[in-house]
């Protein structure tokens, strides 16, 4: 089966400093995050001090499919009920 992103929400995650959001493989769902610095590392408007919740939520709407495609690429190296993608995941 594929991983599919069928819901468009997402919600940000304060504790995590993340944008949580929902994949489906089949029945399963599987939870992801992507940490903020992963969303702002190429947008110095932004700045890393001044990160707010709307702006992190922007950056992933326009970051949707590049991050939709490194949510596949870490899920299908092996299958959890959650994982963190952060900048690394995106070089």
């Amino acid at each position: 089966m594929t991983l599919l992103f069928p819901n468009s929400s997402r919600s940000f995650d304060e504790k995590r400093n993340a944008v949580h959001f929902l994949g489906h493989e089949g029945m399963f769902e599987v939870r992801f995050f992507v940490e903020a610095d992963a969303l702002v590392v190429d947008d110095a408007e932004l700045g890393r001090s001044t990160i707010s919740e709307s702006k992190l939520l922007s950056a992933f709407d326009a970051l949707r499919l590049s991050v939709y495609d490194v949510a596949r690429k870490v899920y299908s190296g092996g299958r959890r009920d959650s994982y963190t993608l952060t900048a690394a995941h995106f070089r």
